[in-house]
């Protein structure tokens, strides 16, 4: 008779947190026992091989077999890849999945014995020897740095004994940070498959809510928030879609895309957030202007900052906000950045209605969405503090086209498209203002569309490019 060898896929938690056997608390798994679970991958194996007053590790071994993989309801694209696989070996959604159910508790930060333990950021280390890692050690560490890990990931090479063959996709994977260990838990039951880039099961519509409820409290403000979304929900354009929609909610950043996808002919642009839209329609037109140093008026949390800072053309960026609260969530985005990188970004409180000197001089000023923000009253002196005073070669003002509120079926009629709005102009009106501000201050103004073209009420966003007649 034939006998079946397994092969398991294990991750390790590890604390020094005095007593470091609280981990056996916050994980709801006794130091002492070592605790088998069944999963639909095989079996979950939870055991301490250390314990002890000073230091603590808990490991999660997934014993996978193989025979439930080539039963389970999803097929490979080739009949030979339902036997011909790196899933009992490697780390990924069959280990995520396996760490939800065996620390499911621990993962909603639940812990009765030690409550205050559960909400106390302890000193922690986490390691993947063996995880798929499509994108590299450099993905690894844009994914997991924004969260507060120093990261060690090390290519595993494809055959030790030749070295010529280089090395594979995988990386042993270490994380050391202070962080809660619900927190850690969510990190890697997202990101362990998004760095596989592959689920072992059909994503449906539940997994949108698997996703934000596992990313709550760090999704929304991650950097790489697109591209996770992208992977965890397979690249389900409808599912990341809605994902993105819920995320920007709870982005202060993103208030004003708040909306689900407009009622208009789908096109392949609407397959893109409109914010994501918007973007990268203000990086072209910045490109095209040829500018360096750049302003963000109004940055927000930093969204826009995020995509200047991958652009190396842009020397000097400085987000500009009034909200310091906005400016915080904006520095956690870039606090575990490159030094090269975060040297050239500053954040800066400024009211872009009071005339700023640290502002004058730069190349180009962004205002994304900035505009209807501000009282009417209040206009001329936005005018004069970023077309006088500051007066930069090229100002990129994006603002919503209220005719397109009708094309949003969650809008009640006659709403604006976010509570802070005082106003929300037509085409025609936000044309006649920005052609006064031009013709006053000495620009020219060229005016585009963002996003979907309706034939009848136009784009969601309108955008309008100024440049300076003269350049001194």
């Amino acid at each position: 008779m034939a006998v079946r060898q397994t092969v398991a896929v294990l991750v390790t938690l590890t604390t020094t947190h005095r007593p470091a056997t609280d981990l056996g608390f916050l994980l709801h798994k006794h130091p002492e026992k070592a605790q088998a679970f069944p999963v639909a991958a095989g079996t979950a194996h939870v055991f301490y091989p250390m314990a002890a007053e000073e230091e603590c590790t808990a490991v999660l071994l997934l014993d996978v077999d193989p025979i439930k993989l080539v039963r389970g309801k999803r097929n490979d694209a080739f009949t030979l890849g339902q036997y011909v696989n790196d899933r009992p070996y490697a780390a990924g959604s069959l280990l995520a999945v396996a760490l939800g159910s065996v620390f499911r508790t621990a993962l909603n930060g639940r812990c009765d014995a030690r409550p205050e333990l559960a909400e106390t950021p302890i000193p922690l280390r986490v390691r993947v020897p063996a995880l798929p890692c499509r994108g590299g050690v450099e993905l690894a560490a844009r994914l997991f740095e924004p969260l507060g890990w120093q990261v060690e990931a090390t290519p595993v090479p494809l055959d030790p004994q030749v070295p010529g063959w280089g090395d594979s996709h995988y990386v042993d994977l270490r994380l050391s940070g202070e962080l809660r260990v619900s927190a850690a838990l969510k990190h890697l039951y997202v990101l362990i498959p998004v760095l596989d880039n592959a689920k072992h099961y059909w994503v449906s519509g539940d997994e949108v809510d698997k996703l934000l409820r596992a990313g709550d409290g760090w999704l929304a403000d991650h950097p790489e928030r697109e591209l996770i979304s992208n992977r965890y929900l397979a690249h389900r354009r409808a599912y990341v879609r809605s994902a993105l929609a819920q995320l920007a909610e709870s982005d202060p950043d993103e208030l004003d895309n708040a909306l689900v996808a407009p009622v208009v002919t789908e096109t392949s642009e609407q397959d893109i957030p409109l914010a994501v839209q918007r973007r990268g329609s203000v990086l072209a037109a910045l490109k095209a202007s040829g500018a360096r140093r750049v302003l963000d008026l109004g940055c927000g949390g930093g969204a826009l900052l995020h995509d200047l800072i991958q652009e190396p053309s842009f020397t000097q960026i400085v987000g500009v906000d009034v909200s310091a609260r906005a400016l915080e969530v904006a520095a956690r985005r870039f606090e575990r950045l490159p030094e090269r990188r975060r040297e050239r970004l500053t954040l800066r409180q400024s009211a872009l209605t009071y005339v700023d000197p640290a502002l004058a001089g730069f190349d180009a000023a962004v205002l994304m969405e900035v505009i209807e923000h501000v009282d009417p009253s209040r206009l001329p002196a936005l005018e004069h503090a970023v077309f006088a005073a500051a007066r930069p070669n090229t100002v990129i003002m994006t603002t919503p086209n209220v005719a397109y509120n009708v094309r949003f079926e969650n809008l009640p009629t006659g709403a604006f498209r976010h509570s802070d709005h005082r106003f929300e102009w037509t085409r025609s009106q936000f044309r006649q203002w920005a052609q006064g501000v031009a013709d006053q201050h000495g620009y020219a103004v060229r005016h585009l569309p963002v996003g979907p073209e309706d034939p009848e009420v136009g784009a969601p966003t309108q955008m309008a490019v100024f440049s300076r007649t003269v350049v001194a």
